[in-house]
């Protein structure tokens, strides 16, 4: 499975952003869709996983701030992003879970200056 992030950049303390990721296999196959990042001298973290059947489950520090979605029709999951703050600086990843194996995006970079 190939993924490919989007939707990172500079924005300010409050605001929002949207991430996308598109999969080159149809997600209706793929047991679970996250987001991770990883912040300079930190290890990677999960942010957020949609499951196949659509539960979804969130770390405590984007809980009520971030949404994951995902478009079947267009292979694609989201991370809509609000009320940043300056601590989510960080690259962002996606991450597709087959139960057999586990595929990374390349990432996109999230700046948000207070």
């Amino acid at each position: 499975v190939q993924l490919q992030a989007s939707g990172g950049g500079l924005v300010l303390a409050g605001g929002s952003l949207n991430l996308s990721c598109t999969t080159s296999r149809n997600i209706a196959s793929i047991n679970a869709l996250g987001w991770y990042r990883q912040a300079p001298g930190k290890q990677r973290e999960l942010l957020a996983r949609i499951m196949r059947g659509g539960r979804t489950v969130y770390a405590d520090s984007v809980r009520g701030r971030f949404t994951v979605s995902r478009d079947g029709s267009k292979n694609m999951v989201f991370l809509q992003m609000n009320s940043l703050k300056p601590e989510d600086t960080a690259v962002y990843y996606c991450n597709a879970d087959t139960i057999l194996d586990i595929y990374w995006g390349q990432g996109t970079l999230v700046t948000v200056s207070s």
